[in-house]
């Protein structure tokens, strides 16, 4: 028997998948437990159209990404920072504060997570810091710290 998973089945597959069980294991288990409903043309005709929709909200989301990794690319953002006489910060700089100044200076919100920094930054100078827009979708910022 044919039956369109309603949530992801550890032994089966994922939700919304099309699978082959056996009749019993479909009527006496699957169905009752709502893990699953009976293959008809119309839910199969309804489950195809939902995962061409996703399948056209994923592309929309990588294509749109990719347009912003290509936009970020080319900006600079200047962040002011007290700083001492040998070049150090008395503080550092975070994702947090590039972000918020990525939004004030060039008007592009990106979330502070996205941004991939194993330590924040505590000297004056450029550094380039790595942003992760999608899966498979990163770009390269330039952040120049400047004394105030």
């Amino acid at each position: 028997m044919k039956v369109i998973l309603k949530q992801d089945v550890k032994t089966l597959g994922k939700k919304d998948q099309i699978i082959e069980v056996n009749d019993g294991y479909a009527r006496n288990f699957l169905i009752p437990k709502g893990l699953a409903a009976e293959a008809t043309t119309a839910a199969i005709n309804e489950a195809k159209a939902k995962q061409k929709a996703e399948q056209h909200r994923k592309d929309t989301e990588l294509a749109d990404a990719k347009a912003l990794a290509a936009k970020i690319s080319n900006l600079t953002v200047t962040v002011k920072s007290k700083a001492g006489s040998n070049g150090k910060l008395f503080g550092s700089i975070t994702s947090k504060d590039i972000a918020d100044e990525l939004k004030a200076q060039h008007k592009i919100s990106v979330d502070k997570k996205m941004f991939n920094m194993p330590e924040p930054i505590r000297s004056l100078g450029e550094t380039m810091v790595e942003i992760k827009l999608y899966a498979g979708v990163s770009t390269k910022l330039k952040v120049i710290v400047e004394n105030e």
